[in-house]
């Protein structure tokens, strides 16, 4: 069983102000996440975690996030900016993007930010835009690894990153171009709840770490593990042990990195493991469908949880005021566009549901309202933060006509 930190009679009062639907962020939990991540990796000195911002890009969580000692990772010019007005600049931003434009590039050298190069003729387009700056990041994509999964792909089909020989020549090449500081950044699972990865991952590039001073005399002062690490989305599944996580790293680092004499900081860029189980969207049941199957249809729609339709993925859904009677059939939670992927719910199994019973769907605080999008019209949900103190926080209103019609601004005949 899934808990929650809100009661029915919580929601009953903020719908009042908030109508259905929108999201809900528990800050508690979001601190507590990130202070046990700092914890779990305090052994090494240089740890530092950079929030993908793709995973929820609202200035709240940024500036919370900042208050926490994170720093952000970015790959467009808006995240940019949200990262600066959230109070987070310089080399507190890695820019991590593939098919970068000359803007983009420009945007990230100008606020300071480490640059992330996605592949090796990244180096002359770079170089055509500005002076390469002192301090760069490469993407490593060896093409195999022992831990991956459905979501990543296989990485012979993945578009990310540089092979083990076009790393090795783009240090090279940085090198001779004077850059001074090197760092190297994999990605090589998504949503893993295999406490093995980050070790094995740390292993495997804390020995290319080794490889690159000896062939290149060059010392990766940074290595960034990136995200990867999954929540437990079902309630049969457990959570990773964060703490037992940065111990098999800290066993690989004292094995590897500290008998050749380095000293490497270590980066995250969880987003999904930070925000995904305290973010909760709160939808409302109107109506039922009695046809080949049972169905509720409630008010929110793939447009502000498209995961289920996108990937198949499974969130937990309570119903309010009903988290302990017994399930009375398995139903269909769809939503009301015009497309039959639109369900949050595949025969799930659950209690009797009453037409205005409101419904929480769990663990939608990364990859959420992130990925929304404005399908047959529909306007996107308001975000609110649940305070420590119980208080509820709007953090972002809910999309209005006026801004939804704003960029057809130009057309003459529309009024």
């Amino acid at each position: 069983m899934k808990n929650l930190p809100f009661t029915k009679q919580n929601i009953e009062c903020w719908s009042q102000n908030y109508p259905t639907p929108f999201y809900v962020y528990d800050e508690a939990g979001i601190r507590k996440c990130v202070t046990d991540l700092y914890e779990a990796f305090s052994w090494n000195k240089g740890f530092k975690e950079y929030f993908a911002v793709k995973a929820t890009p609202t200035p709240a969580i940024l500036r919370l996030l900042n208050e926490l000692g994170c720093g952000t990772d970015c790959a467009s010019i808006p995240e940019l900016v949200l990262s600066q007005k959230s109070g987070i600049n310089g080399k507190n931003i890695i820019f991590t993007s593939n098919e970068t434009t000359v803007e983009e590039y420009k945007a990230a050298l100008n606020c300071g930010a480490i640059i992330n190069l996605d592949d090796i003729t990244h180096i002359e387009f770079l170089e055509k835009i500005a002076p390469l700056p002192d301090t760069i990041c490469c993407r490593y994509n060896p093409g195999k690894f022992n831990i991956t999964n459905d979501i990543m792909g296989h990485l012979h089909d993945t578009k990310f990153g540089m092979t083990h020989e076009q790393i090795l020549d783009a240090f090279a090449i940085l090198k001779s171009k004077g850059v001074k500081h090197f760092g190297i950044h994999s990605m090589l699972a998504s949503c893993s709840l295999v406490e093995e990865y980050y070790p094995r991952l740390a292993k495997k590039l804390f020995k290319f770490a080794l490889e690159i001073k000896e062939k290149l005399d060059i010392n990766v002062e940074f290595i960034d593990l990136s995200g990867g690490i999954g929540i437990p989305y079902k309630p049969t599944e457990e959570p990773v042990d964060i703490f037992a996580i940065g111990d098999g790293v800290r066993k690989m680092y004292e094995e590897i990195v500290e008998p050749a004499g380095l000293e490497i900081a270590l980066f995250t860029e969880m987003g999904r493991y930070i925000t995904g189980p305290y973010g909760y969207l709160v939808t409302k049941a109107l109506h039922y469908k009695h046809i080949y199957k049972e169905y509720i249809g409630v008010d929110a729609s793939c447009c502000d949880l498209m995961r289920p339709a996108m990937y198949g993925a499974y969130h937990h859904i309570s119903v309010m005021g009903k988290e302990n009677e017994k399930a009375i059939g398995k139903f269909d939670v769809v939503g009301s566009l015009c497309e039959n992927n639109d369900k949050f719910a595949v025969e799930r199994e659950l209690p009797h549901v009453e037409i205005g019973d409101y419904l929480t769907i769990h663990d939608a605080g990364a990859h959420g309202h992130s990925m929304g999008y404005n399908y047959n019209g529909k306007l996107r949900c308001a975000e609110l933060m649940l305070k420590p103190d119980g208080q509820i926080q709007p953090i972002r209103r809910a999309q209005s006509m006026e801004d939804y019609f704003a960029t057809l601004d130009i057309d003459p005949e529309f009024k």
